[in-house]
């Protein structure tokens, strides 16, 4: 008899690994962990800014000098609008970035203010030895391979048909 400390397991269709495997080799639990993992080298960057991951996105996403519009960043941050709202308006009252005029007054256009792109390059110079540490302990050309095929993963399955 089965009890609520030994259920009865899953029923999985033929060829899919069962328990621990199958949790083990999940492409999703891979890639979380994967991330938390790697985050948590970098984290601590962000932290003593007073920077969430998103706000540090953000901030990178601005780095190169090209003012963006929200839409634009929420695509490159990865960051659903309402959230990229109240980041954009935390990183103006910290003074890390502004808006800046645009000819269409519906696109809200923001760029790095001289406070943001210093603090950029602090963060991005305190960072560097952990990003340097993973990629000689991964291996160069492993890292790249590694970043080429993360970016072809997520190139087709944007194109796959949406899920029904």
């Amino acid at each position: 008899m089965k009890t609520a400390s030994n259920p009865t397991p899953a029923a999985l269709p033929d060829g899919i690994p069962s328990g621990k495997e199958y949790y083990e080799r999940s492409l999703t639990v891979a890639l979380l962990r994967a991330r938390e993992s790697t985050m948590r080298r970098f984290k601590k960057y962000s932290d003593a800014s007073d920077l969430s991951p998103p706000q540090w996105r953000v901030l990178r996403a601005l780095a190169d000098g090209v003012p963006l519009d929200a839409g634009t960043l929420c695509q490159r941050c990865v960051i659903l609008p309402p959230s990229l709202t109240r980041i954009l308006r935390a990183l103006s009252e910290k003074g890390i970035i502004r808006q800046v005029d645009c000819s269409d007054a519906r696109r809200h256009m923001v760029t790095l203010t001289e406070h943001g792109q210093t603090m950029f390059g602090q963060l991005v110079g305190q960072s560097e030895d952990s990003r340097r540490e993973i990629e000689e302990a991964f291996g160069e050309e492993k890292m790249s391979l590694l970043l080429d095929l993360l970016n072809e993963l997520r190139e087709i399955t944007e194109a796959l048909p949406p899920n029904a």
